[in-house]
């Protein structure tokens, strides 16, 4: 047999046996998939990229809207504020100019009580009660512990401060009880309703008047006043930065 013959022969039994082979199929089977999937990872990287880009141009947008509305609102409470104060000085009454102050709250007093934190609060006067803020939200008060500054959140039994019930303002005390935030000695006569908003009087000097506290959902007859069960406006968890009033 000529050598072309034999070449032939070889090439085509090469080509039967890759062709057929099982063990030829194998390998080149196990090609394609460790391609199919190196392509797969890598589209999914690449829509991952896509989706990360645009939920960011989505993140930077909405805090364009909301920087704009803020602006707005601040131009607002200045305009208001320039007004207010030109009135109380028509009648002989001290400038309205409440300030407030960011801090950072550390974290929890102790770790079984959600209801105390301990906060940095540079200036701190621990003569003084503060009203706590959580984003334009009554969220409790500080005092001093050992000369510390402690935020007492809503649902603390000594975080207490006055507040106004409903549009006829109805005078009570808001205190925590530990599960829930409840307003105290109501006037037997009055007539709080669930609905009810909660703000807080500026009677006691920790807050000034308006803030919004939260929602009456129950109202408890008992022997010679009323009690409301009040959901706070508040979240219940504590963020990483406050504010506090400092002065009325």
């Amino acid at each position: 047999m000529s050598k072309f013959k034999i070449i032939i022969l070889l090439c085509i039994f090469v080509f039967v046996s890759f062709r057929y082979s099982t063990d030829a199929r194998h390998i080149i089977g196990g090609i394609n998939t460790k391609i199919l999937a190196s392509y797969g990872d890598i589209k999914m990287q690449i829509e991952a990229k896509i989706n990360e880009h645009f939920a960011q141009q989505e993140e930077i947008q909405r805090l364009r809207t909301e920087n704009q509305a803020l602006q707005k609102s601040a131009v607002l409470s200045i305009a208001f504020a320039s007004k207010l104060s030109d009135m109380l000085k028509e009648h002989n009454v001290t400038a309205y100019n409440p300030h407030v102050r960011m801090i950072q709250s550390i974290g929890y007093t102790n770790l079984n009580d959600y209801g105390k934190v301990w906060l940095k609060f540079d200036d701190f006067n621990q003569s003084k009660i503060y009203g706590l803020l959580q984003q334009g939200y009554a969220a409790g008060i500080v005092v001093s512990n050992d000369g510390h500054p402690q935020g007492l959140l809503l649902s603390d039994p000594k975080s207490i401060f006055a507040v106004y019930i409903g549009n006829q303002k109805m005078q009570g005390v808001a205190q925590g009880n530990r599960k829930e935030v409840l307003v105290k000695y109501i006037s037997q006569w009055l007539q709080p309703q669930v609905g009810d908003e909660v703000i807080t009087s500026g009677l006691d000097g920790i807050f000034f008047e308006g803030i919004k506290v939260g929602v009456v959902t129950e109202v408890i007859d008992e022997e010679s006043s009323k009690t409301v069960v009040v959901k706070p406006y508040a979240a219940p968890h504590v963020p990483a930065y406050m504010h506090v009033i400092m002065q009325n």
